[in-house]
């Protein structure tokens, strides 16, 4: 009777659920807007902080023993935040990809709590670190604490979810067209009109908060950013190649960081050390490496420098976030790798202006495209890297261009299998989490979920009566266009039909897994 009562109380929630998601969207954009605000607004200070902290250490070399004492001190503070709640870790995108399918139930306000504290205290520390991962993690915590303060049921709590994290990265970057993509494109992999309407309200109404408090500005001040003419073209799909290798590379060499950690440093405490010290030699000599490196690619795209200059930034900036990035603490690495790719396209640049005598002015250009590239190769998001780089350089007139590199490099990338890094990096947590570390909040047995047909699948066409459904799911609706149909043994699947599905909780993952090999090519 229970188990009755349940199901009965799931499709009673359906009932005007895309209504009242726009007005929760709204809720979870301007919470996420409140918080992502003051967390940009301590990390912008702090970043000042740290570069005149440098300077004053650099002429009071007795000094600095102090400072690596606060700084192991430091360490030792987020470690026992991590022992707290391991979950703040790393970027926080592979956790909520992980809650999202299912795989992890989350204390939302301890990890809202301590991944604010913890990364800011990394990133101000000035590890090579990003803060759009943490903001993407703080903005789905706030999704799932409205989603818990409303009482809703699980299946409309990761709507919420994914609205909060896309919200979140809207506003770390003020990028809200970028921040509904990147919902659809990397936390649900298909186009979903109703992750689409909740997404886009929260992270407009998250960018109208951040801006409202930190001001109307793009976070690239570069200026005057002419259009690559066609005759340019071939340079744009050579740099793709080699940022898709660089995206390879940079994958790589991020899990074997983690794994050198793993091996070789069995001292828990000691691998959030090793970056903090390594920061005190960046720090002193080559500071514009240090942080996430925004403002190193506002330095590099507004002056010309030198070869050689780039080089050594391009290898310090590379490393330092390997060796940051691959000891587990709070931060993320889209703005380190954004930066990196930014160094790839200088050199570049630089190479190609003086072999084919191109104009000077093209090597800003050179510089934001490969941002967009690297991007994708690495994250394997292209449309979302294309519009991230757009909305932080504030020029809509070089989509072709950004496209053109974004996509050459995700081929390059695709070609030689290289898995996107938020799926390797969750495959690993997958393999590594133990029980202990998840809540034991227990919500209801029964869940709906959907999922889309693609044109050309295995059902595409089939009766449902045709098909060998998972024994431990029931399909309760098909949803085509406006209308939902009630399904029978003889309704025929078509090609962009959303399946709705009721399963135990406990199952989903694996009846996804299997169903999707049915409706995906």
């Amino acid at each position: 009777m229970n188990g009755n009562s349940h199901i009965y109380e799931i499709f009673k929630n359906r009932e005007n659920f895309k209504e009242r998601l726009v007005v929760e969207g709204i809720v979870v954009g301007i919470f996420t807007g409140l918080i992502v605000s003051l967390f940009r607004f301590i990390l912008e200070k702090a970043g000042t902080f740290i570069l005149i902290l440098y300077k004053f250490l650099d002429n009071r070399i007795y000094l600095i023993p102090i400072w690596l004492v606060f700084l192991i001190a430091l360490g030792l503070f987020v470690n026992y935040l991590l022992k707290l709640e391991p979950m703040i870790s790393g970027s926080g995108i592979p956790q909520v990809e992980g809650t999202i399918i299912g795989y992890f139930k989350l204390n939302w306000l301890r990890i809202l709590i301590l991944k604010f504290i913890g990364t800011i205290l990394m990133i101000s520390a000035g590890l090579s670190l990003g803060r759009e991962g943490p903001c993407v993690q703080l903005g789905a915590s706030i999704g799932q604490g409205v989603s818990r303060s409303f009482k809703r049921l699980r299946f409309e709590e990761k709507y919420l979810i994914t609205c909060g994290a896309g919200a979140g990265l809207a506003a770390a970057f003020n990028a809200p067209l970028a921040g509904v993509i990147f919902s659809l494109e990397e936390l649900h992999k298909n186009f979903s009109p109703l992750v689409l309407v909740s997404s886009m309200v929260a992270s407009l109404t998250a960018t109208y908060i951040t801006d409202t408090f930190l001001g109307l500005k793009t976070v690239f001040g570069i200026t005057n950013l002419p259009i690559v003419p066609f005759s340019h073209y071939a340079y744009l799909m050579v740099l793709g190649v080699i940022i898709g290798l660089g995206g390879i590379l940079f994958n790589k060499a991020l899990l074997e960081s983690q794994d050198i950690y793993n091996r070789y440093v069995k001292i828990p405490q000691l691998k959030l050390i090793i970056p903090l010290v390594l920061s005190v030699v960046i720090g002193l000599f080559i500071p514009a490496a240090l942080g996430g490196g925004e403002s190193l690619v506002n330095k590099i795209s507004n002056a010309n420098l030198g070869l050689k200059f780039v080089l050594v930034m391009l290898l310090a900036k590379f490393l330092f976030t390997m060796v940051s990035y691959g000891s587990g603490v709070p931060g993320g690495i889209f703005m380190p790798l954004l930066a990196i790719g930014a160094l790839i396209g200088n050199v570049y640049g630089i190479i190609t202006i003086n072999i084919f005598n191109i104009d000077q002015l093209y090597l800003k250009d050179f510089i934001v495209l490969a941002m967009a590239g690297y991007f994708a190769a690495v994250v394997r998001a292209p449309i979302t890297g294309s519009l991230l780089v757009t909305e932080m350089t504030g020029s809509f007139s070089h989509l072709l261009a950004l496209s053109t590199v974004s996509i050459t490099s995700y081929i390059v990338s695709g070609l030689l299998k290289n898995m996107p890094i938020y799926e390797s990096l969750l495959n690993r947590i997958i393999k590594n989490i133990k029980k202990a570390n998840i809540d034991n909040y227990n919500d209801a047995n029964k869940i709906l979920f959907e999922i889309p047909v693609a044109v050309g699948s295995f059902i595409d066409g089939k009766k449902l009566k045709d098909i060998e459904w998972p024994y431990n799911c029931l399909v309760v609706g098909i949803k085509r266009g406006g209308i939902e149909i009630i399904p029978k043994g003889n309704t025929k699947i078509l090609s962009g039909d959303y399946i709705v599905l009721l399963a135990d909780e406990d199952d989903v993952v694996d009846i996804k897994n299997n169903i999707r090999k049915m409706t995906e090519i």
